[in-house]
């Protein structure tokens, strides 16, 4: 009961930057587009490339923190997860669980089925997300979340006895 309490916080913890990122203008998240989105973006002077990098920087950084921090603390402090299978297990489950979340609603639904993601005088260049990118999504997803959980893993071993 606890880790899906920790797998419904990882989905919370990486809907919040989108949130914010839609509240503040969602030409302030079109580092989250392709080149094209953004060069468009740049063209219509709603950003410049500067402040695209500055809010790419921040959105990862906080992000990547806070879910990093947060499964660390979930998997070993909040569970007691020890030695390398155990912590391996609880940590695949919670990148799974956020990785299917953002494939699943934010990608497949938020992205591609709703209006919050159109930046006006972009609507050309849908779908926001092609085949190629999503291609690669779902590769991490499926190949590096468990090469992740298996890094993060070994390295704990060395340090929570």
């Amino acid at each position: 009961m606890v880790l899906i309490l920790e797998c419904i916080v990882v989905c919370f913890i990486l809907l919040v930057p989108c949130v914010v990122v839609i509240a503040n203008g969602i030409h302030n998240g079109v580092f989250l587009f392709e080149q094209d989105v953004q060069d468009r973006v740049v063209e219509m002077g709603l950003i410049s490339r500067e402040q695209i990098q500055k809010n790419l920087k921040i959105f990862k950084w906080s992000t990547l923190s806070a879910l990093v921090v947060f499964v660390l603390v979930a998997v070993y402090v909040i569970n007691g997860a020890r030695g390398f299978w155990q912590p391996f297990w609880q940590i695949y489950a919670l990148a799974m669980a956020e990785g299917l979340f953002d494939r699943f609603f934010i990608d497949a639904y938020w992205v591609g089925h709703t209006r919050a993601w159109t930046i006006p005088g972009t609507e050309d260049l849908k779908p926001y997300i092609p085949r190629k990118r999503l291609i690669i999504k779902w590769l991490i997803v499926l190949v590096g979340n468990p090469l992740i959980a298996a890094v993060l893993s070994g390295i704990m071993v060395l340090f929570v006895h």
